[in-house]
């Protein structure tokens, strides 16, 4: 059986992906190792993965409460300096260290440089991995990207003149200087358009998400593989469809940033909610948020204007209001695969995962973008009849009441929310990413 290293970059978005895919993999007989932070060594050793640590837990909550860190500019160019810049070196020899000669296959994270130049270097099978369609640059049905024009009015020299700008003149100068200086010392030529002809330039462009919410188009890699939505969730969440004593402690208490809550309590208090009322209406910022207080006063706002129930989803309960009233509940770490069922709607920042959370419970959604791919995940979830956005600046509590009440209230868009849930298949996706990867495997090394 084959060797895989897999790179997850990121926060629990980018994490979970990876760690559910490594565990489909082990459950086929493979052996996978996961390489990212310390902080969520709780993850991937409850998924039964090997971790190798990739900067400590410290270091992350650094990154997570960075006030950049949701900028819809500044925050890129924070991630990627990290990201490629500061872990570059320290991830490009602990996969050296890792590697097995004609027995090993390389899953890069997006913003995975160090795996790109290792397979390189080494010409080992290395395959891609993204979970959303908004990394590929495209002059068709281009991503919707913070201060780019990309619509589908926009000619497409304009288009690949702005790619090429935003390579030459944002990418470059942020990575340039420590990836050709790592290319060089390996003996590779140096890259000069990161994401235009080089980041996804694999074996195999493995895409965590369904044809239908990213169509491939005609200039993205031919060796691009749509599998569906993963759908994972970590298996040491507390089960909320459970009473008594049968759970473990929520992720939220692994860290510094931990509740004093008896996660028992915790999930028959959940339990209990859930029981005795009305679908609520889940709110999520993102789980690396700090600075959603704006995002829970609208949430609190809406719910009481509404006369619904609301959960707020956080670690974090500084951003919290003060006082909730009681239809309106905090939470730390809930798995969303199982909230969302029984939930109302999904109000939430257009992360990825949320995004195909919410798609897989058919439950119409509301998208506050800051940041990243969310403004192209959001456009894609309004484009399939599923959900409204909100930008930042006009995410009040009358707003979202505004937007809720007939999202809520419309037949055309719950039936909507019925047929693409219906589409979801959370194992079905991960046993083609596993037959994709396989098959790279066997060509690669035979």
């Amino acid at each position: 059986m084959t060797q895989f290293l897999i790179t997850a970059l990121g926060s629990y978005g980018d994490v979970h992906p990876m760690v559910g895919l490594g565990s489909a993999l082990v459950a086929r007989g493979h052996r996978v190792k996961i390489f990212t932070s310390a902080y969520f060594e709780d993850v991937v050793t409850s998924a039964g993965l090997e971790l190798v640590p990739l900067g400590s837990r410290e270091d992350y909550v650094r990154l997570a409460q960075h006030p950049d860190l949701w900028h819809p500019i500044r925050g890129p160019k924070l991630v990627m300096t990290f990201t490629v810049g500061e872990r570059l070196r320290p991830l490009f020899d602990a996969l050296m260290s890792h590697y097995v000669p004609g027995d090993t296959v390389f899953c890069a994270h997006a913003l995975d440089a160090a795996g790109r130049c290792a397979a390189e270097k080494l010409q080992a099978p290395l395959a891609s991995i993204i979970f959303a369609p908004g990394v590929v640059w495209s002059l068709h049905d281009s991503p919707r990207l913070k201060g780019a024009f990309l619509g589908p009015r926009v000619p497409k020299w304009l288009k690949r003149f702005q790619f090429w700008a935003a390579d030459r003149l944002f990418v470059l100068p942020l990575i340039g200087k420590p990836l050709n200086a790592l290319r060089k010392e390996l003996g590779l030529p140096p890259v000069q358009r990161v994401f235009g002809n080089w980041l996804h330039n694999t074996d195999l462009l493995l895409a965590l998400f369904p044809d239908w919410f990213g169509p491939p188009q005609p200039d993205w890699p031919k060796n691009t593989h749509c599998v569906g939505f993963p759908l994972w969730d970590a298996p040491g969440s507390v089960p909320i469809f459970r009473f008594g004593k049968m759970g473990t402690a929520p992720l939220s208490l692994n860290c510094a940033e931990k509740e004093q809550t008896d996660p028992v309590a915790h999930n028959d208090d959940l339990q209990s909610f859930l029981a005795t009322g009305p679908p609520p209406i889940a709110f999520s910022p993102g789980s690396a948020n700090h600075e959603a207080h704006e995002f829970f006063d609208a949430a609190v706002a809406a719910c009481n204007q509404l006369g619904c129930r609301g959960i707020l989803l956080t670690k974090y309960t500084h951003q919290l209001p003060a006082r909730l009233p009681d239809t309106v509940r905090h939470f730390g770490f809930v798995p969303m695969s199982q909230l969302l069922p029984r939930s109302a709607a999904l109000v939430h920042h257009a992360g990825i995962g949320s995004c195909a959370q919410g798609l897989a419970a058919g439950i119409p959604q509301i998208v506050r973008p800051m940041s990243y791919d969310q403004f192209d995940n959001s456009r894609r979830l309004v484009e399939l009849g599923v959900a409204q956005e909100i930008s930042v600046k006009k995410f009040t509590g009358p707003r979202l009441a505004a937007t809720l009440e007939p999202l809520l209230a419309s037949p055309t868009v719950a039936a909507r929310c019925r047929d693409l849930a219906a589409r979801c298949n959370g194992p079905a996706a991960l046993a083609a990413a596993c037959q994709a990867l396989e098959q790279l495997a066997t060509l690669k090394n035979p």
